[in-house]
C-alpha cells in the first residue's frame, strides 16, 4: 500500500514537526484495518477553532469548533478518482486551541490528542461511526485502542 498523506497547516499555532507523525498515524490506522493495497490519499488540515468553527456551521450546522472533522469522499459528493490514481479517501480537520484544551483535560500531551484525533478521523473516513450506537462506539474505540498502542501511546480511554 501507498498512502499519500497531505498534511496542511493553515495554522501557525500547529509545529511544522507534526506533519510526520500524523502521516504516520494515518498509515497506522489504514494497515490496522487492513488496507495495505493499492494507493490512497488522504487530507489533513491542522487549523485552528476559528476556521474549524467556521467549517462545522457550514457542514454540521453546529455553531462550534468540532476537535475533529471527517470528510469522507463516499459521504454523497461525487468526486470521481482520476483515472489510474489514488483512492481518494477524504479530509479531516483538526483545531490547535480544542486539541490542547482536550490534551489538558485529558492529563495526555498536546501530540498524543492530535496522534488520537487523527486515528479517530481516519477511522470515520472509513465508515466507522461512533454516534450510530453503543456497540459501534466501542468497536471505534477499540480499534483507535490498536492502533494508538502501534504507535506506542497509552489507551486514551483508561487516562
Amino acid at each position: 500500500m501507498s498512502a499519500t498523506v497531505l498534511v496542511n497547516l493553515s495554522s501557525p499555532l500547529w509545529p511544522e514537526a507534526e506533519e510526520e507523525r500524523v502521516a504516520r498515524a494515518v498509515q497506522a490506522t489504514l494497515e490496522v484495518e487492513g488496507r495495505t493495497s493499492g494507493e490512497i490519499e488522504v487530507g489533513v488540515l491542522l487549523t485552528d477553532d476559528a476556521e474549524s468553527r467556521q467549517l462545522n456551521l457550514t457542514h454540521r450546522g453546529l455553531d462550534r469548533p468540532a476537535n475533529v472533522l471527517s470528510f469522507a469522499m463516499e459521504d454523497g459528493e461525487e468526486f470521481p478518482d482520476p483515472e489510474g490514481g489514488p483512492e481518494l479517501l477524504g479530509d479531516i480537520v483538526i483545531p490547535y486551541e480544542t486539541t490542547l484544551a482536550e490534551a489538558k483535560e485529558l492529563g495526555v500531551t498536546v501530540e498524543n490528542r492530535l496522534i488520537h484525533l487523527v486515528v479517530h478521523g481516519v477511522l470515520h473516513l472509513l465508515g466507522y461511526d461512533h454516534e450510530r450506537s453503543p456497540e459501534e462506539a466501542e468497536r471505534q474505540e477499540a480499534r483507535e485502542i490498536t492502533v494508538l498502542a502501534r504507535l506506542g501511546i497509552a489507551n486514551p480511554y483508561e487516562v
